[in-house]
C-alpha cells in the first residue's frame, strides 16, 4: 500500500503557513476558479434557454438528436481542464504523479484498492439516493433524453465516462483539493471547497443535482485524502457514470 511519501510531500521547507507542496501559482488557480464559474453560468443559462434539438421536450435539455455532439465536447471540455491543471502543475516544476498519487505496483495493492472501492460505491450510490430523496422532486431540466441508445452512442457513452472519471478526479481531487491546502487552509475545507465547487461546475443539471453532487465530490474528496492517490476515484467515477448514464437502465429494465 502507498506510503504518505507517495503523493504529500514532507511540509519541511514549505513556506510559512503551507502545508502541502504547492501544486501550481496563485494565479493559475484564480484562472481555475474563474473556469469553474464560467462553467456554473453556462450551466445556469442552460437551465433556462429553450430546449434545443428537434423534438426536445420542455423538461430536457436537449434532443436526443444532439447527443452524440454534446458527447464529443464533454469529452473535449475535459481533456481542456485536465491539460490546464497538467500545465500548471508542470510549469510549477511538479510531475503528474503529484496530481494523480502512485500507480499500482503490485497485485495486493489492486486487491485493496478493490476491497475498498467496492464498499465505497455503494456508500456513494446510499448517499446519492438519501440526498434525492431528502431534497425531493426537481424541476429542472434533466438529461434523460441524451443517455445512450445506440451501440455507437454506448461506445462513445464508455468513453466519456473515462474520459471524466480521469480528468475529474486529477482536476478536483488531485489539483484542486491540494492546491487549497498548500495555502495552509487545513485539509477539512480543501474536501469541503472542492465538492462545492465540483457541484456547482454541474449547474447545468439544476440546483437539486448540484447539491447531490456536492456531497458525492466531498466523498471522493475524503477518499482522496485518505488514500493519497487518485487510484480508486478514478475508477469508480468511470464506473458511477457508466452506471448511472446507461447500465442500471439495462438491468433493471
Amino acid at each position: 500500500m502507498a506510503g504518505p511519501h507517495v503523493a504529500l510531500a514532507d511540509s519541511a521547507g514549505l513556506p510559512p503557513g503551507e502545508t502541502h507542496p504547492r501544486i501550481a501559482s496563485r494565479a493559475h488557480l484564480v484562472g481555475f476558479i474563474l473556469i469553474m464559474i464560467g462553467m456554473a453560468v453556462l450551466g445556469f443559462l442552460s437551465q433556462h434557454a429553450a430546449p434545443s434539438g428537434s423534438a426536445a421536450p420542455p423538461n430536457q435539455l436537449a434532443g436526443h438528436s444532439k447527443a452524440i455532439h454534446i458527447y464529443l465536447v464533454a469529452i473535449a471540455m475535459d481533456w481542456a481542464l485536465f491539460y490546464y491543471c497538467w500545465a500548471g502543475a508542470h510549469n510549477a516544476g511538479n510531475k503528474l504523479t503529484v496530481l494523480s498519487g502512485d500507480r499500482w505496483h503490485s497485485w495486493r495493492s489492486v486487491f485493496i484498492d478493490l476491497a475498498i472501492g467496492i464498499p465505497f460505491w455503494f456508500l456513494w450510490e446510499g448517499t446519492a439516493r438519501a440526498v434525492h430523496w431528502l431534497l425531493g422532486a426537481s424541476a429542472a431540466k434533466t438529461v434523460d433524453s441524451l443517455l445512450p441508445q445506440s451501440p455507437t452512442e454506448i461506445l462513445l457513452w464508455v468513453f466519456v465516462c473515462l474520459t471524466a472519471g480521469f480528468c475529474e478526479e486529477i482536476a478536483f481531487r488531485g489539483y484542486l483539493q491540494k492546491q487549497l491546502q498548500s495555502f495552509g487552509w487545513g485539509i477539512a475545507f480543501a474536501v469541503i471547497a472542492q465538492g462545492v465547487i465540483f457541484g456547482i461546475a454541474h449547474a447545468y443539471q439544476g440546483w437539486h443535482a448540484v447539491i447531490v453532487i456536492i456531497m458525492l465530490g466531498i466523498l471522493y474528496g475524503a477518499l482522496a485524502a485518505w488514500r493519497r492517490n487518485l487510484r480508486i476515484n478514478i475508477a469508480t467515477h468511470a464506473f458511477t457514470d457508466f452506471w448511472e448514464g446507461w447500465l442500471k437502465f439495462v438491468i433493471f429494465k
